[in-house]
Formats: structure tokens, C-alpha cells, sequence
């Protein structure tokens, strides 16, 4: 069997509307990750960034699936220790999609309503499944795919990483092929770009760098009401990029969240 590898590309962007960056993405060799700090809760860029900050600690050897439910449960413990040890940070959540890459495809760990696709052969797939009340009353045949799109409570979730809230994550396992493209992306993308043109930014673009920036400026064009985040990872035969080795924070988890996230965390070390 031929040796699979990735390659990819992650962006973020404030967007037009927020003053403050509550998403986090990591992209490396062997984890991708977008994490979306919930919107009208407190300290979600708190929240993304430990997520992901805890997702990025080098994992036991092993089963890598396994070590993914390990980081998850992880970074969950980690919010209910910041939110214990302060108030200002109850009530503080996070999305999170992850997948952990073994050589011949992924782990995937999954909560919230960031998303994972995986175009192939054309044809783009929704590989994770929104924890959110309106995909429930889809599921339930309630509501049409087209109304829940448009509906005014489309982005409410009844599953994140939330302090007090359920924090099961789904958890399963997805094969790969080479030429695959998988996009991991916030609702900044998601709830504003058509899947279509999400399809064609994949298809269209040479490199996961071209359709990151692409994915940006099409949610950009559409208003940039949220922050925007993605990371686009091809399968491809042969070794890993010598130049890719070290994983890379973006958001949050690279810049304030990570700060305060800290401050947080030495007030709790006093407490």
C-alpha cells in the first residue's frame, strides 16, 4: 500500500461585525482542529483556546483514535477547572472538530456546529452532524433542510463543550483515499457560504492554502458576520512535508484567548 500524508493550510479572520476572534484552529501532520467559542457566552475565546491548547499537548503512544477521545475529555475537564476556580468563566463553551490523522485515514471527534466535509471525486460530503436544535427537528421531520437554513434559531446548540452542559462528543472513524480534501470550518463558513460554492472553492482551488483564502473571502463577501475559520488538508501519496512538521495555532488559541487564558489559569493556581 502506497504511504498517505497531508498536506494543508488553516486561516482565520475576525470578519466584519466582531471585535474579538472567539475561534481556534490547530493544523499539523497528524491533528487538525477547529474550535468556535460560543457568541453571547461569556469568554469564548477562553474557551476555544483551551480547547484546542489542550488538544495540542503530545498525546500518549498508541491508538490514535483513542488519544483523541483522551484530548477531548481533556480539554472538557480543563473548562470545568477554569470555570470552577473563577465565575467570570461559568457558563463559558465551545464547539470542537478534530481529526486525528493515522496514515490511512482519521479519528474524528465532533461537538457543536463547526463542521467537517470531505470532497471527493467531485462530490462534497457533511461528514459531522450539527448539535443543534434545528437539525434535531430536521432529523425529527419536523422541519425541511431549506427552512432549518433559514430558520432564526439555526446556530442554538443543544451539545458543546459547556461548563455544566452535555459535553459527549461524537466520536467515529473516517477512511481516507489520495485526492481527498477535508475542510474543517466554523459556522462563519458554514452558516453563510452555499454548500455549492463551498463544493467549487474545494474543487476549484490548486492548493489547501488557495481554497483556505478563498473559503475566507467568500464568507467575507457574505457579510463577515461572525469569525471565519478553516483548514483544508489533501491526501496525498508519499511522506509528510519536511516543513510541516510542527503543529500550528491560529485564533485564539495563538493570540488573546491564550493570554487571558493564562491569567485565568494563575488565578486558579493562587486559589
Amino acid at each position: 500500500m502506497a504511504h498517505l500524508s497531508l498536506r494543508y493550510a488553516a486561516g482565520t479572520d475576525v470578519g466584519r461585525r466582531r471585535r474579538v476572534n472567539e475561534d481556534s484552529a490547530l493544523a499539523g501532520p497528524s491533528l487538525l482542529a477547529v474550535a468556535d467559542g460560543m457568541g453571547g457566552h461569556p469568554h469564548g475565546d477562553v474557551a476555544s483556546a483551551a480547547a484546542v491548547t489542550a488538544l495540542a499537548e503530545p498525546p500518549a503512544p498508541g491508538d490514535p483514535a483513542a488519544a483523541l477521545a483522551a484530548a477531548v475529555a481533556r480539554a472538557s475537564a480543563r473548562l470545568e477547572e477554569l470555570a470552577a476556580g473563577d465565575p467570570e468563566l461559568r457558563g463559558m463553551g465551545t464547539t470542537l472538530t478534530a481529526l486525528a490523522w493515522d496514515g490511512a485515514g482519521f479519528a474524528v471527534a465532533h461537538i457543536g456546529d463547526s463542521r467537517a466535509y470531505l470532497l471527493r471525486g467531485g462530490d462534497l460530503f457533511q461528514i459531522t452532524r450539527d448539535h443543534t436544535m434545528v437539525q434535531a427537528l430536521v432529523d425529527g421531520g419536523q422541519l425541511t433542510p431549506d427552512e432549518a437554513a433559514n430558520h432564526p434559531r439555526a446556530s442554538a446548540l443543544v451539545r458543546a463543550l459547556q461548563t455544566g452542559g452535555d459535553q459527549r462528543p461524537d466520536l467515529f472513524r473516517q477512511d481516507a483515499a489520495p485526492g481527498d480534501r477535508y475542510l474543517l470550518c466554523s459556522d462563519g463558513v458554514s452558516g453563510f457560504v452555499p454548500a455549492g460554492a463551498i463544493r467549487d472553492a474545494l474543487a476549484e482551488a490548486a492548493r489547501p492554502a488557495d481554497a483556505v483564502a478563498r473559503l475566507i473571502a467568500l464568507a467575507d463577501a457574505a457579510g463577515g458576520l461572525d469569525n471565519i475559520t478553516c483548514v483544508v488538508a489533501d491526501v496525498v501519496t508519499g511522506p509528510p512535508d519536511p516543513a510541516e512538521r510542527a503543529p500550528r495555532l491560529l485564533g485564539a488559541a495563538a493570540g488573546g484567548g491564550t493570554g487571558r487564558l493564562a491569567r485565568f489559569g494563575r488565578r486558579l493556581r493562587r486559589a
